[in-house]
């Protein structure tokens, strides 16, 4: 759980949803999900909390709800089953993690249904989630590559806060960079001595965990670059190959980051190899001198592509 004894966090969230308030005229609910059974329901898989839950709540709450209202916040769960402590240890309660972000009440989840009149919210990508969302509010909510009224309204709201970055965020999204980076040097220094693909992610991803951090999407370490989402990693890494890593960190807060390298499993470009790492290079540096605010990602993607050409 996050610290906030000097109620830094609960500062930030309560100057973010005042800036949603003069976005939108109308209540808003978010849901944070639930997590996801591997194989069976006490073996689940690593939960994620919604994103847009995060940038308002604060923290990776699970099975929680918050209702944002002219600038309020009420946060909606339950407390703890009896015997939780026993297999999870202490957790802080309702009423401490109300403090923690700031919220002006706190319910039960059973409370939900009599505060959701007239709510928008975004669709969460968890099925059991997605369903009590529609059940609470008594509506069809579209996917969240979807939404229609009033979550339309919301989710372009949101989209136009989050466009600019508070101190926080930014904070976070250094913090995954820097792991980030570490990782992938990590992979590059496993390299000379490593046998397959599988040992670069175990040095890159090892970096990444012990920064109490997590993959923010699956690894992909590979010496088959043309395949482009690879998820395997028991191909043997010999002379002359290229390595391909995209490997990022996130933070517990859901910030993260995104890096993609190549290098040779030899430590040595091949006269070609150069030729092309180059190129590439050229173009990469290109972008970022061309970087500023107002630009759109599609002009850089061109910028880079015209380099290369």
């Amino acid at each position: 759980m996050i610290n906030n004894h000097d109620g830094s966090l609960a500062t930030r969230l309560q100057q973010r949803r005042q800036k949603l308030a003069q976005l939108v005229d109308f209540p808003v609910m978010l849901w944070s999900g639930h997590p996801s059974p591997r194989n069976f329901r006490a073996n689940s898989f690593p939960f994620r909390a919604s994103s847009h839950f995060l940038y308002f709540a604060g923290l990776p709450l699970t099975n929680a709800v918050i209702c944002l209202n002219d600038g309020k916040l009420d946060l909606f769960m339950d407390k703890p089953a009896p015997g939780s402590a026993l297999w999870h240890g202490e957790t802080p309660s309702p009423e401490e993690i109300s403090e923690m972000i700031g919220a002006d009440r706190v319910f039960s989840l059973s409370e939900l249904r009599s505060h959701s009149q007239g709510a928008a919210t975004i669709a969460v990508q968890n099925p059991t989630t997605y369903s009590q969302q529609q059940g609470v509010l008594s509506r069809p909510v579209g996917p969240a590559d979807a939404p229609e009224g009033i979550d339309l309204d919301l989710a372009k709201a949101i989209i136009s806060l989050r466009l600019y970055h508070d101190e926080g965020a930014l904070s976070e999204l250094r913090q995954a960079a820097e792991v980030s980076m570490a990782a992938h040097k990590a992979g590059m220094a496993a390299t000379p001595k490593a046998k397959r693909e599988a040992d670069v992610r175990g040095a890159m991803e090892g970096v990444i965990i012990a920064n109490n951090m997590t993959r923010a999407y699956t690894s992909i370490v590979t010496v088959h670059g043309e395949v482009l989402h690879n998820g395997e990693y028991h191909h043997s890494l010999q002379p002359g190959e290229l390595l391909l890593a995209d490997v990022g960190a996130e933070t517990p807060m859901g910030w993260a980051a995104d890096i993609t390298r190549t290098w040779p499993v030899s430590g040595k470009f091949s006269p070609t190899q150069r030729d092309i790492y180059n190129v590439v290079k050229e173009a990469h540096d290109f972008c970022i001198k061309n970087l500023y605010p107002g630009v759109e990602y599609r002009e850089i993607h061109m910028t880079a592509a015209g380099v290369m050409a």
